[in-house]
């Protein structure tokens, strides 16, 4: 059972990009928060997915939010994808799919490749939308609607 709007984001931990450790209780309840579940870096779809949230990134930030990425790829791999095109957002590393379990993302096309998944969260870490799609670039419209509605 995977979480729904309504609910508030769990705790968790992992490596971002920069192999540093990340604790969600240092974001969660601070900002209202993009958190994207994506299947893998330097796909076609993923990576014109990133590049839409680093094109788009100053307006969530201009609204308050912050933007994170989370996919089953290392830590090498987030930082050679981040470095190649430029992400401003963070990366996690979530290698053991702890964090993809906890929130209950569904693998997409029969169970052959990781969901994508994206969760917005008021500032207070209650999840307010979810955006369950394979359409990689529909993710980043939605998430700025439901980030604005949020602040406006």
């Amino acid at each position: 059972m995977g979480l729904k709007v309504g609910d508030i984001i769990p705790n968790f931990k992992a490596k971002d990009a920069n192999g540093n450790d990340f604790d969600s209780e240092n974001i969660v309840g601070k900002k209202p928060l993009v958190i994207y579940f994506y299947p893998k870096d330097n796909t076609p779809g993923c990576t014109a997915e990133a590049c839409s949230f680093r094109d788009q990134y100053e307006d969530f930030k201009d609204l308050g939010a912050e933007v994170i990425g989370i996919s089953s790829d290392s830590v090498s791999s987030h930082q050679q994808f981040s470095e190649l095109y430029k992400l401003p957002f963070i990366l996690l590393s979530d290698n053991d799919k702890k964090i993809k379990t906890l929130f209950g993302v569904p693998s997409g096309l029969f169970g052959l490749l990781p969901g994508r998944v994206t969760y917005v969260t008021d500032k207070n870490g209650v999840i307010q939308m979810i955006f369950d799609s394979v359409l990689a670039t529909k993710h980043i419209p939605k998430a700025l609607q439901a980030i604005k509605k949020l602040v406006s």
